[in-house]
Formats: structure tokens, sequence, C-alpha cells
């Protein structure tokens, strides 16, 4: 079984990946075709870790941690723009 990880201490780069030949180059799970927001939207609409593992049974709770804190880190790094 495996054992939680502290999130703090996780670099997502480890567990997530683009390369133009896998899902034109969509960020995916690393070793899987799975597409980040594919996990995000998931997990948006209600399904639990259990249930997305259950679902992508070749991910782990790290890779969708991992997924959560790819979005933070992007959301982070985004440039806001007043409109009037």
């Amino acid at each position: 079984m495996e054992t939680t990880c502290n999130i703090f201490n996780m670099n997502w780069k480890e567990h997530i990946s683009s390369d133009p030949a896998i899902m034109f180059g969509k960020m995916v799970i690393k070793g899987t075709r799975i597409p980040v927001e594919l996990i995000l939207e998931k997990l948006a609409s209600g399904y639990s870790f259990d249930n997305l593992k259950e679902a992508y049974p070749h991910i782990t709770t790290s890779d969708i941690q991992a997924c959560l804190l790819f979005a933070a880190d992007n959301t982070k790094h985004e440039k806001t723009l007043a409109v009037a």
C-alpha cells in the first residue's frame, strides 16, 4: 500500500511531463497518456483520490497531488491585467 507523501516537499516535475510525441505535448502523468487536465477536471467534478486510482490503476496518490501542485504553480505565476 502506498504511503502518503509530504506535498510541501514534492516536485511535480518528478510526476508530470510533456512530450510532443505523447498527447500532442499536453502535460501528462509520467509513464501514462493521462493528461493532467483530465485529473483536474475529475477532481473538480467530485472524484476522490480513491475514485481516480480505481479508474486509472497506473496512477498513485503522489501523481494526483502532483497534478494539483502543477495547477497551483501555474496559477501562482499568472499575470493579471486590469480591464476597464
